[in-house]
């Protein structure tokens, strides 16, 4: 089994790279690798995009990496592989990203990714520190964790995802926040579970040890 965290320069991967091999040494899962190389990717038996940064810097920088979405793609839609995207490599799974600009997703979960709007005005945005979430469905990435458990969150804008079906998880920042999204071998958390101790680490564990 290989775990693939894709690399195509959208942040520092250090952290994650440390928290799936951790939890792969745990479950039993295999070998992790950072890789920007398409032929690695069609390797995986699970595949990890994080992402740091704005949407359309996170989008361009991936096509930027000739063959590599094509991978991607062809591993998730085409064959079935487990993924899961992290911030705004979760954003990028959307229909439409609004963020300084108009940018195609992957479309893979129907939705849109816009800014966060709190009913609240003394709340700041960006949404940045730890927060409560909400499970709003059962998955299996998500046994072992409930509604109240603390996931840490950097981000400005969030996806609203079309189908309610596709929403796992999300938390309250004067009003609803997506935090988790889900469709046959997909699943996006918005906030990092490489920093979000107990609960980021249980979640890496049941995608590594995920068999849909």
């Amino acid at each position: 089994m290989l775990t693939v965290l894709v690399d195509y320069d959208s942040g520092n991967l250090h952290s994650a790279q440390k928290a799936f091999q951790r939890m792969a040494a745990e479950t039993d899962a295999g070998a992790v690798l950072v890789s920007s190389r398409p032929e690695d990717v069609a390797r995986a038996t699970r595949v990890v995009l994080p992402g740091d940064g704005a949407f359309p810097a996170c989008r361009q920088a991936l096509s930027d990496h000739a063959g590599l979405y094509e991978a991607i793609a062809e591993a998730v839609t085409q064959r079935a592989v487990p993924f899961l995207g992290i911030c705004v490599g979760m954003q990028m799974l959307a229909t439409l990203g609004r963020e300084y600009r108009d940018t195609a997703g992957f479309g893979w979960i129907d939705g849109e990714v816009t800014r966060i709007r709190p009913a609240d005005p003394a709340l700041k945005v960006p949404h940045m520190g730890w927060n409560d979430l909400i499970v709003d469905r059962a998955h299996p990435v998500l046994e072992g964790i409930k509604t109240g458990d603390h996931a840490y969150f950097v981000h400005s804008y969030a996806m609203r995802v079309a189908d309610p079906a596709h929403l796992l998880a999300h938390v309250d920042y004067a009003g609803p926040v997506t935090a988790i999204v889900g469709r046959d071998t997909i699943v996006g958390t918005q906030f990092h579970p490489e920093k979000s101790q107990a609960t980021g680490l249980r979640l890496i564990g049941n995608f590594l040890r995920w068999r849909p």
